[in-house]
């Protein structure tokens, strides 16, 4: 069964730090890009950043590039979120995420229960 549970979240001040993680099990995911998606109140899921397993291909959207790092410890089975200089706006829950790449027929997407991250102004 796979599992994925995330940790790490928190309050904090805008400008200050979180690390989030991620510990994957129940599989291999040596083809799976793993990351992380966010939900704010009355807004729609929307993607953050994710990470090749094997490439260590990473990516990211605009509004975090600078300022997240994702990684991956492969010892661990888990996949971390270094969040700096965070602002206000990125308060949200932050779901881990593991898709098939490439992504097959019948394949599916895992989800993490979410954690809270809430930055104060």
């Amino acid at each position: 069964q796979v599992q994925l549970v995330e940790s790490g979240g928190g309050l904090v001040q805008a400008g200050g730090s979180l690390r989030l993680s991620c510990a994957a099990s129940g599989r291999t995911f040596s083809n799976y890009l793993v990351g992380w998606f966010r939900q704010a109140p009355g807004k729609e899921r929307e993607f953050v950043a994710r990470i090749h397993w094997s490439t260590l291909t990473t990516y990211y959207t605009d509004s975090v590039k600078g300022r997240f790092t994702i990684s991956r410890d492969n010892a661990n089975n888990t996949v971390y979120l270094q969040m700096n200089s965070l602002k206000p706006e990125d308060t949200a829950v932050y779901y881990c995420n593991a898709a098939p790449s490439p992504r097959r027929i019948g394949d599916r997407d895992y989800w993490g229960q979410g954690t809270q991250v809430t930055v104060s102004s």
